[in-house]
C-alpha cells in the first residue's frame, strides 16, 4: 500500500465499523473495492490467473473481509491485512483451477499464522445454521464458503448462471446473519 493517509482513513472506517457503525463500513467498502480490483488484476496477471477471475477474487475478498473483520488487529496497519486476504484468495482461485502457486517465503513470513482447526462445536453450529437455509442457498453457501469452490464451478454444478449464484449467496449470507444474531434455534 503506497498511500498512508488512505490506509489510515480505511483503518478509521474499519474501527468504526467493528464498533457497529454501518455508515463507516459502507464508506470503507466503497473506498477499498477499486483498490481490491486493481490488486487482484495486478497479482492475477503476475501469477497467470485469467483476467476474468479478478472480479470473483474481489467478491471473495469482500466476503472474507466481512467475515473476518473482527480478526483484524486494530492497532496494526490495515493495508497488509487486506493484501494478505487478496493474496490468499488469489492462491485459492489458482489452486481450484489446478495451478501450482509458488510464493516466496520472504513475501509472507510476517503474515504467517497458524490457523486453528474448527472445533466440533463450531462445525455443529455451521451445520445447524446451514440446515435452516433453503436447498439451493444451502448448497451454494456450502460449496463456496465452506468448501472453497469458485462461483463459476458452483454455477456449473448447480446449472445456474454465475450472477444467480452470487445473488443467492448474498441473500443466503444475509439470512445466516439474521439466524446467527437470533441465537440457537
Amino acid at each position: 500500500m503506497n498511500d498512508p493517509s488512505r490506509e489510515e482513513q480505511w483503518a478509521t472506517w474499519m474501527r468504526a465499523a467493528i464498533a457497529g457503525d454501518a455508515g463507516a463500513y459502507r464508506l470503507f467498502l466503497e473506498a477499498v473495492t477499486p483498490y481490491l480490483r486493481a490488486l487482484a488484476r495486478r497479482r492475477g496477471d503476475r501469477f497467470g490467473a485469467a483476467s476474468s477471475d479478478a472480479e470473483d477474487i474481489v467478491q471473495e475478498v469482500l466476503l472474507a473481509i466481512h467475515l473476518k473483520r473482527a480478526s483484524w488487529d486494530v492497532t496494526r496497519p490495515i493495508g497488509p491485512w487486506i493484501s494478505t486476504i487478496v493474496r490468499n484468495k488469489l492462491i485459492d482461485a489458482l489452486r481450484r483451477r489446478g495451478r501450482q502457486v509458488n510464493v516466496p517465503i520472504e513475501d509472507v513470513i510476517d503474515t504467517l499464522e497458524a490457523e486453528e482447526p474448527p472445533d466440533s462445536l463450531e462445525q455443529r453450529d455451521v451445520a445447524r445454521l446451514l440446515a435452516q437455509l433453503k436447498d439451493p442457498q444451502r448448497d451454494i453457501v456450502q460449496s463456496i464458503s465452506v468448501e472453497g469452490s469458485s462461483v463459476r464451478d458452483t454455477a456449473t454444478r448447480l446449472k445456474m448462471t454465475e450472477g444467480a449464484v452470487r445473488v443467492a449467496l448474498h441473500r443466503a449470507l444475509k439470512a445466516l446473519a439474521v439466524l446467527y444474531r437470533s441465537g440457537p434455534g
